[in-house]
């Protein structure tokens, strides 16, 4: 399993430098704005309308984008430790509070609570 998850993170680092690569040498559909909406109306349509096919730089980067986004949640499935047991966090406390024998030697108890309550409680109002 473990060699699995080293090849899940190297096609995963692989597919994005290839990826960042690839995207910054396309050619953005922005850099001809000037050019296009200066050029005539087939030039603005072009700018604004539908784009034309496809081409290889495109596709390819499309099909790194799947490997990559194939290959990060392959790696948070497998990549999860396994669970030790079923149950929540307040199943696993103690059912008492710890007492003084069950203090560290050497490490000094808490104080115990105060039994009467603090000095502002009485100027809440009951509700």
């Amino acid at each position: 399993m473990n060699i699995f998850l080293t090849l899940l993170l190297a096609v995963q680092l692989l597919s994005a430098l290839v990826m960042i690569g690839l995207i910054l040498v396309q050619h953005g559909k922005g850099a001809d704005a000037g050019a296009s909406l200066g050029g005539g109306s087939s030039g603005a349509a072009t700018l604004f309308g539908a784009s034309g096919g496809s081409n290889f730089m495109s596709r390819s980067t499309a099909i790194l984008a799947t490997l990559f986004l194939s290959a990060t949640l392959g790696l948070a499935y497998f990549g999860q430790a396994p669970q030790a047991e079923a149950g929540t966090v307040l199943e696993t406390l103690p059912a008492a509070p710890p007492t003084p024998a069950d203090q560290i030697p050497g490490v000094p108890a808490l104080p115990a609570a105060p039994a009467t309550a603090p000095a502002g409680a009485g100027q809440i109002p009951a509700q």
